[in-house]
Formats: structure tokens, sequence, C-alpha cells
């Protein structure tokens, strides 16, 4: 989906990196639909005026690096959990119909402060549609694996690197979900025309040896195994065991349902409740990308790769 496909009467783009948003900005001068707010989800006086005349929210701002979270506690904090709070509550003031904000893998069983942060994050959301009022803003929650070559990501990290020899791998069996940024994008799209309210959308989507990643960027690199990284896991999850009582199979994706909220029995209908004993993790995913198929994604968005 993009402007081309659709027709908004404005997009407001609210975050605190003036640098992304004037690179933005060059990109769409000559759309007049497009409009820039510095700010931040901590400020909820600039929160309030951001959200003025709003009908959706994408709610992505977040401290997102394990590492960074690690050694920086009350800033993911400050930005993930408080940040949060300030959106829910600027969002209901204001009147917004819909909320859809943006989770993670690690979200699902946290052993690091993001992870836990997000899970927070989550959970603020999924309650805050029993207290919007029953004609109020509803929220809901997509959730999803490592989205190929976004900032930060493996991917540009490994092709930084490959014209050393050497890529650093942090475990051999270490494994990871992989997601196109339209397949995310469609998941928010979804989310935001089939939400009832409260739902966590989880797509299905592939996983990957972090080894094959290596293999398909730098084939004939050295692989130097570092160790695992402050925090990090081994295989990454997006649905918990526990969580399969309320979870259902909705053909391309999940949907888990909240367990504070009620009326959302009737949308599950639509859906087929997960086993017992269901779990969503990268290690024991049916669906896996191949080498190949890296490499192939990668030949077409070089231009994109080469941006980040």
């Amino acid at each position: 989906m993009t402007l081309r496909d659709q027709n908004p009467k404005k997009i407001i783009v609210f975050s605190r990196d003036e640098m992304k948003q004037w690179k933005m900005a060059q990109r769409f001068e000559n759309d007049d639909r497009v409009r820039f707010f510095i700010g931040d989800v901590r400020d909820k006086d600039r929160l309030y005026r951001a959200l003025d005349g709003v009908d959706v929210v994408i709610h992505a701002a977040a401290t997102k690096i394990v590492p960074t979270a690690e050694y920086n506690p009350f800033e993911a904090v400050k930005t993930n959990v408080f940040g949060a709070m300030n959106v829910i509550d600027a969002a209901i003031d204001q009147g917004v119909d819909k909320v859809v904000a943006l989770s993670t893998d690690k979200a699902s069983s946290p052993i690091n402060l993001y992870g836990a942060t997000k899970m927070t994050s989550d959970k603020l959301f999924i309650a805050a549609n029993s207290y919007s009022g029953k004609n109020g803003t509803k929220f809901s929650v997509v959730r999803y694996g490592n989205v190929l070559g976004s900032r930060g990501s493996v991917i540009p990290f490994f092709l930084s690197k490959v014209s050393s020899g050497v890529l650093p791998i942090t475990h051999p069996e270490m494994t990871r979900f992989m997601i196109t940024l339209e397949e995310s994008v469609a998941l928010v799209w979804k989310a935001l025309s089939e939400a009832h309210g409260g739902e966590i959308f989880v797509r299905k989507i592939p996983s990957m040896k972090v080894t094959d990643i290596a293999k398909a960027l730098g084939p004939d690199a050295k692989q130097e195994v570092i160790g695992i990284r402050p925090g990090e896991k081994l295989h990454e999850q997006m649905i918990a065991f526990e969580d399969s009582p309320r979870t259902y199979d909705f053909g391309d994706h999940y949907r888990i349902m909240p367990t504070i909220n009620t009326g959302w029995e009737i949308a599950a209908q639509a859906g087929n409740l997960v086993p017992a004993d269901f779990a969503y993790s990268s290690d024991s995913n049916a669906d896996w990308m191949t080498i190949d198929e890296l490499k192939a994604w990668v030949e077409t968005n070089r231009a994109r790769l080469g941006e980040i």
C-alpha cells in the first residue's frame, strides 16, 4: 500500500528524528498530504497537539535495540512504557477511531528489558479498550519478527561486514523469524480493517538460521562465533503455549484474543482455535526461508538496502 494506492486527507509523521523527517520531506515534497511533526511520545502535551483531528494512529515509536535497552533501562522504559501510556491517553481524549501498536517477537516470554517493556506496552494497549468507552477508540496490536533490511537488523549489518571477509555469528544454532516490509504493512492494514479491539495479530512468516543468512549474504566470508549479546534469545517466539487457549488460526495469520475484555468470542468465530500445546517459535516453525530465496530478495531490494 502506498500513497499512489490510497488517498488519505492527511498523513502526519510524528517523531523526534529531524534528519529522517527531512529526508522523507524531500521524497514527498510535492505531496501536501504528508505533514511532519517533531515530537516525542514521552511528551504528552505535544502528542495531544499532533493527534488533534486524527482518525487513525500507527504507534511504532520504541527504543528497540536489545543491548541498548539493557544498558539504558530507564530510557527504554520512558519510551516503550510511559510513551505507550501517553499515546493511549492522547488517542482517547482526542477521539481517535483506531490505534494499531507495533509489537515484537521479543514481547512473548521476554528475557530482556526490551521484550519486557514491549510486553507491558502490549498489555497497556489491550487494556485500553476497557476504558476507552463502548463507542470509543479501538486498540489492537500487531506482532512480527525481523523485518528484512530494516535499520539495525542483521541483513544491513552483514552486508556492511562482507568486505572484511568475516561475518560475526552470535551462535551457530540461532534462528530468527523473517518478514518483508510489505508483509508487515499488510498486517497493519488487516488489523485496521478487521480488529474488534484487544487482539494481537501475528502473521505466519518463515524462519531462518543466522548461519544461513550469513551464507546468503557472504558465501565466501568466514563465520566467526562471538557469543550471544546481553539479553538476546537463541530462538524467537511470537506466541507462547500459555496463550494457546485464546489463540485462533485465521489462515495466513494468528490472533491472540484478550484475557480481560468481553465480546471477543464473536470475533474469534471466523478462526480456528489452535491446539492446547501450540507455540509459535522460530526454531520449531513449519516454514523456512532458503538461502536462494534470501539472495533473490536482496538482489531485488539492492536500492532500498543502499539507502539504509
